[in-house]
């Protein structure tokens, strides 16, 4: 799997975090009055979070947030650009990669205030990082048609396969998913999901992740039978193993997981699964056992940044390859 799953990460930490009202209208998993102290609680948690995963043997690379613009959900990076190997993207499907260069993508954003985040420091970090020798894909022109793709928030990527799952909300336009997937030489498999009130999941990442040999996924959110039954297929075919966690487990951001490439104390290459303490804590020990066998699990406690900002573990991190 290597070239697939990185040990290189971004993570913004954060200066002036706290409840979103102008994502919350969409992200059901935000709980409003919950601010007192939210940032210094974030910090706390943020800080916490780059330390295990560095034990774990992750590079992380911290970009400081800035307080002006005002961007709340600058913690959640992973939205609004990804990276991409020139291993992954080379082709006949697609040009870029075949000049050996990584990708770098940018995404429209659903959200007003969230489109600030582009213009900060971030940028020039992954420029310095690349040393300006990347190709660029940019979608954010689309915000103005009111169309939406938000990252690998609203795509689970299957890198090695060259799959994109999407579950079709306001944040994740279909036809802009057809566009994406044509631009970066993909097969997509699209549906639609809902809570256990009806109501439509915003990311696909708080229901789904992809690992190396398996994939986690909420199937009770989608009502579609075709719909359930094409996913379940897909991703028989790719070669892993379907993990089903529930509704309520889904609730507790037990999708909400990433599959990263640490290192032992020896210094060996070794899975790295990452999740939320809450996430950890809704599985049950058959689960929990089953998803030890495929990785270590980094569980750090993130429950002030899952209050006020409706994103956990995956939302937090930004892979770079």
């Amino acid at each position: 799997m290597k070239g697939y799953f990185t040990n290189k990460v971004l993570m913004v930490r954060p200066v002036a975090f706290g409840y979103n009202s102008q994502t919350a209208e969409n992200n059901k998993f935000q709980q409003n009055g919950f601010e007192e102290g939210a940032q210094q609680k974030a910090l706390e948690e943020f800080d916490n979070y780059v330390k295990e995963l560095r034990e774990a043997g992750i590079e992380v690379l911290v970009v400081e947030d800035t307080p002006e613009p005002h961007t709340p959900d600058s913690i959640f990076p992973n939205n609004w650009f990804s990276t991409h190997s020139a291993e992954e993207l080379s082709s006949d499907d697609t040009q870029d990669g075949a000049d050996g260069k990584s990708t770098i993508v940018l995404y429209p954003m659903f959200a007003p205030n969230r489109r600030e985040e582009r213009g900060k420091n971030v940028m020039e970090r992954l420029k310095e990082h690349y040393g300006n020798s990347y190709n660029l894909v940019d979608f954010t022109e689309s915000e103005k048609e009111g169309a939406f793709l938000e990252g690998t928030g609203s795509l689970i990527l299957d890198r090695e396969n060259k799959i994109a799952y999407a579950c079709i909300s306001p944040r994740t336009d279909e036809d802009l998913l057809d566009e994406w997937a044509d631009r970066l030489g993909y097969d997509y498999c699209s549906f639609e999901a809902t809570d256990d009130d009806g109501t439509p999941i915003y990311h696909t990442n708080v229901m789904m992740c992809i690992g190396s040999r398996y994939a986690i996924v909420c199937l009770d959110a989608i009502e579609n039978i075709e719909e359930r039954m094409t996913l379940i297929e897909v991703v028989e075919e790719s070669g892993k193993e379907i993990f089903e966690i529930t509704l309520e487990q889904m609730e507790s951001f037990a999708g909400n997981m990433l599959e990263l490439q640490g290192k032992d104390a020896m210094g060996k290459s070794r899975p790295v699964l990452v999740m939320s303490k809450t996430a950890k804590e809704s599985l049950d020990s058959e689960q929990l056992h089953l998803l030890q066998n495929y990785a270590t699990i980094v569980a750090p406690d993130l429950d002030c940044i899952e209050k006020n900002g409706g994103g956990s573990a995956r939302c937090m991190i930004a892979e770079i390859f």
